[in-house]
């Protein structure tokens, strides 16, 4: 099975975790936190400030880990890296998804996550970090 390694962004602020919408793909409309493949030499941190850089035209720090995800779709497994981070400029643009949100604790339930997504949001609540 195709191996998939990404990060993923989750960007919390006021007690509020940003959800992004997919706009492509066989998972389009479905929400997840932000992020994507690494690249060649490139740290999970500087993959994830380059990411989200080409996603969302901001900038944000890197602050925590939170964990590591496994999740077997049906045609790849994905291992995903997950850190805490915070923005470092408010202004936010949406180059690649359809939609987001700030989503407090209470709300996280109200869209439709990617499996893996939900795996993190647990990993949040349960406080693991």
């Amino acid at each position: 099975m195709k191996q998939i390694e990404v990060v993923a962004a989750i960007i919390c602020k006021e007690d509020k975790v940003f959800a992004t919408q997919r706009g492509y793909g066989d998972w389009k409309d479905w929400w997840e936190f932000p992020g994507g493949k690494m690249e060649a030499g490139e740290t999970p941190e500087e993959a994830l400030k380059r990411e989200i850089r080409e996603e969302l035209s901001t900038e944000i720090s890197v602050d925590e880990f939170l964990c590591t995800v496994e999740y077997d779709y049906p045609a790849f497994h994905l291992k995903m890296h997950c850190y805490l981070c915070s923005l470092l400029t408010e202004a936010l643009h949406l180059n690649e998804h359809e939609a987001a949100r700030w989503l407090a604790k209470d709300e996280t339930d109200s869209v439709k996550w990617l499996p893996a997504d939900l795996l993190v949001l647990e990993a949040l609540k349960d406080g693991k970090h």
